[in-house]
């Protein structure tokens, strides 16, 4: 490509990125407006590709249901697997059914147990972690792949730099999760000093749905309900 030809791509691409700007607005203005109105709820992670028959789908449901009963909205990414067990145990309680879906080029598509008026679409992952983030007073990270391990670490982050105030971090099934915790607290905190042992105070392994429930009302016995940042 010679000089001028790529003078003339490259301010192809700075106005592109410029018009692009107004898109992610739109995608926050859009999500704020109607998440607004939603009321308190409870995040849920996990992975797509779980099946329905699978122990840790059935887990998700009976942990949304009662996530529901106590009266929390669930928030999912509004997809099939962990997502649509989240949604689905929301749905069975008759409580808040929400989908924050994005446009991805495999694995997504909107599950049937969003409220039709709370599936939200996203092109931007960051636009969509911040309006998980905001509306959230709670997160559940059953397991999953990297989307959910992206999606945990960014809240962790997010707490440890009070750029959100602390609220539970739940992780389900101490048989995912407990090599992780053990290798962050040897090799991260007891090794290298690169945290502090306050920054995994609220970080809990749990496996059992009442056991969530409990985290999540005992925090909220002492803590007002409201959005972050």
């Amino acid at each position: 490509m010679k000089k001028g030809q790529y003078s003339k791509s490259w301010n192809a691409i700075k106005t592109n990125d410029s018009w692009a700007i107004f898109k992610m607005m739109g995608e926050l203005v859009k999500g704020f407006e109607q998440m607004s109105e939603i009321g308190p709820c409870v995040s849920i992670f996990g992975s797509a590709r779980t099946d329905e028959n699978h122990k840790h789908y059935k887990l998700t449901v009976e942990i949304s249901e009662k996530i529901a009963k106590h009266g929390y909205g669930v928030i999912t990414g509004g997809g099939p697997g962990i997502m649509e067990a989240g949604n689905k145990g929301a749905f069975n309680a008759g409580g808040t059914s929400v989908g924050l879906n994005i446009d991805l080029p495999f694995e997504q598509f909107d599950n049937k147990y969003i409220d039709r008026d709370k599936n939200i679409n996203f092109d931007y992952f960051f636009v969509r972690k911040v309006i998980f983030l905001k509306y959230s007073q709670g997160i559940v990270a059953m397991p999953g792949g990297f989307g959910t391990l992206d999606e945990l670490f960014e809240t962790i982050t997010l707490v440890q730099t009070k750029k959100i105030d602390a609220f539970p971090i739940i992780l389900v099934d101490s048989g995912f999760w407990g090599g992780l915790i053990d290798w962050i607290k040897k090799t991260l905190l007891e090794e290298h000093g690169n945290i502090s042992a306050k920054d995994l105070d609220l970080i809990h392994i749990v496996d059992t749905a009442d056991e969530v429930i409990n985290i999540l009302d005992g925090f909220y016995d002492k803590h007002n309900l409201s959005p972050n940042f």
